[in-house]
């Protein structure tokens, strides 16, 4: 074979080494211990150790959330214009590091001050950490689109980081709370402080290691002229942009308003918090094998077809628990297994999808920006952990729920129920429906990639 031709089959292809796969996992690791805590222990920590209502904590997600998911595409438009020697995304990896560790202590740190106080220092940390949160993870999910060309290594270095956010979430999850009695001998503040703080310093390490390990290949046509009005023109005018930021804000807001109030549920409903970690650790190991089981399933059955099985298998194993006994604490860590694990096989595809629509609008278009359709749909997945997180609150405050109470109504006890199982199904069903109307299909997907590795040949990059 030929040095061109050498050169144009490794253009074609661009498999990634595993060591730059792993390496790129330990962002998401490193960012899951805090989307992980936001969604299993945020409505508890506010509620049951910081001292808001459920109420204030939901409006508090809702408008903050809301108000920053403005700043994705802001963030997207910025890192498609960042040239370093490093690249365009990773090196916001680096210069986020610290910055993130040190406000993510700082929101699970109860200060002794007066309740209004409180609540302005509520809003601030919590502010500060969603918008460093946002400025580190657009250019870092904006990384898989440019690190490889190829589809299906596409979705296995998706695979890669879905399985570190997972161990993350099997962390947080299965050992938070008994961390946070450990560190804090009876106080919850001091253990939550302690526990958020020792992850936090981890969170740094593996940044910085995710960004020595990476490396950016694909590169815009050097013709390419910067344009943000014809970026979002190209934008909306992308059709599976469109389907995929609807199902990610379903996919997203299903999974805050369940993972905000299983720990309730265990707390008030089963009666037993013991047995949250338990249930988390079981249901998180299935889901690690799902994640695992992704790429293979994907080769075989396409990202389109997986996607809505797996979301309409977890919404009818998540609506399951409402008429399971909650002293049925096998049956219901079972059910949990097989929802997890269905749940785990969609896990890297929303991250390999946003690759597949810059892809798509490029070779509609002519025209690439990776960042700035990333962050478009990474908009869709804070819109939809702000809306679940406040409809969470909202619906236990609705319910009755009492805040630092020991014990609930019965009455809080149906909603939490039902917004754990009825509701949180209705809408990993609802993501699944979405992906109905995406085009991209296996065959298509491999065609676009095709096309454009071979125009990219042409200048070089």
């Amino acid at each position: 074979m030929s040095k061109s031709a050498r050169k144009d089959e490794a253009v074609m292809k661009q498999t990634l080494t595993f060591g730059e796969k792993f390496g790129y996992s330990l962002g998401d690791l490193a960012a899951n211990f805090v989307f992980q805590a936001l969604l299993a222990l945020q409505l508890d920590f506010y509620t049951h150790t910081f001292g808001l209502t459920a109420a204030q904590a939901g409006t508090m997600t809702l408008v903050v959330g809301l108000g920053v998911a403005f700043l994705n595409p802001v963030m997207g438009v910025i890192a498609d214009r960042t040239s370093t020697k490093w690249g365009k995304f990773r090196p916001w990896l680096l210069w986020t590091a610290v910055p993130f560790g040190v406000i993510c202590v700082l929101t699970f740190t109860t200060p002794n001050i007066s309740p209004g106080a409180k609540i302005v220092y509520a809003w601030v940390t919590y502010i500060l950490l969603r918008v460093v949160y946002t400025v580190n993870n657009v250019p870092y999910a904006s990384l898989n689109a440019v690190m490889t060309s190829d589809p299906d290594e596409r979705n296995s270095i998706s695979t890669y980081r879905q399985i570190a956010a997972n161990s993350a979430g099997f962390i947080i999850a299965s050992l938070a709370i008994p961390m946070v009695r450990f560190f804090g001998h009876g106080n919850d503040a001091l253990g939550y402080q302690l526990t958020m703080g020792l992850l936090s310093v981890l969170s740094i390490v593996f940044f910085i290691a995710a960004f020595f390990a990476t490396k950016e290949r694909i590169q815009p046509d050097p013709q390419q002229k910067s344009s943000l009005s014809q970026d979002l023109s190209d934008l909306f005018s992308n059709g599976p942009w469109i389907v995929l930021f609807l199902a990610t804000l379903f996919y997203f807001a299903a999974i805050v308003v369940r993972g905000n109030v299983m720990l309730p549920y265990f707390r008030f409903v089963a009666g037993n918090v013991v047995l949250f970690s338990w249930f988390n650790g079981f249901g998180l190991a299935s889901l690690l094998v799902g994640v695992a089981c992704s790429t293979a399933v994907t080769r075989r059955m396409g990202k389109r077809v997986l996607f809505i099985a797996s979301m309409t298998l977890t919404g009818i194993f998540s609506a399951a628990l409402f008429i399971i006994p909650p002293t049925a604490t096998i049956t219901i860590i079972g059910v949990e297994v097989l929802r997890q694990f269905s749940f785990g096989l969609s896990g890297p595809l929303i991250w390999s999808m946003m690759g597949d629509v810059a892809d798509y609008g490029e070779w509609k278009t002519g025209r690439r920006a990776s960042g700035t359709v990333t962050s478009a749909v990474v908009f869709a997945l804070w819109a939809g952990l702000a809306l679940g997180g406040a409809i969470a609150g909202w619906l236990l405050s609705a319910y009755g729920f009492v805040s630092q109470a020991d014990v609930q109504t019965p009455y809080a006890q149906s909603g939490i129920l039902l917004t754990a199982s009825v509701y949180a199904g209705l809408a990993f069903i609802a993501s699944g429906v979405s992906m109905f109307f995406y085009p991209i299909n296996r065959e298509k997907n491999r065609q676009i990639a095709d096309e454009l590795a071979a125009r990219r040949i042409k200048f070089g990059s």
